[in-house]
């Protein structure tokens, strides 16, 4: 029996250790800087995105009103970390606007839920197009490759 009491003793060691070495190492890479600010409490799931390059074009909501009080033109692509669709739909959309010549930025909704209501979304992934600070166009869900260009050209040129 007291094997058995050790042998516990040792796996919950073992599993706490763990448990401080990942938070130590997830605090780590949230105090490096990042698009979010050094003392952002961020998400798990945006964590692991911090050195994905497909989610290095993150706008935050202040410079989001910004650009769009100061009536810039902005391509916004509204996702969550969370949201399968979005997970499909970043690894297309994100290369291809850089290809494209397009400044994508990115808002991320899981961090920043005020931004559902505020700019009227009701799905992700969603795509908005301002010109002149006002919405003009809006593209909403996974699409192929194809369809994502075609709007881009439309929208965005």
């Amino acid at each position: 029996m007291k094997k058995v009491i050790i042998f516990l003793g040792i796996i919950i060691i073992l599993f706490a250790a763990v448990g401080i070495i990942t938070k130590m190492q997830n605090e780590e890479k949230v105090s490096e800087e990042n698009p979010y600010g050094k003392n952002a409490t961020l998400h798990a799931e945006t964590i692991k995105q911090l050195d994905d390059p497909n989610y290095q074009n993150i706008i935050l909501p202040d410079k989001l009103e910004e650009k769009l009080d100061n009536k810039e033109d902005v391509t916004v692509y509204f996702y969550s970390p969370i949201c399968p669709h979005c997970l499909s739909t970043t690894p297309i959309v994100a290369p291809l606007a850089k290809e494209m010549e397009i400044d994508l930025v990115q808002y991320n909704l899981l961090e920043f839920e005020k931004g559902w209501d505020k700019y009227g979304i009701t799905e992700t992934p969603t795509i908005v197009q301002y010109k002149d600070g006002e919405e003009v166009n809006r593209i909403t869900g996974y699409k192929d490759e194809a369809v994502f260009k075609e709007w881009f050209n439309e929208n965005s040129k």
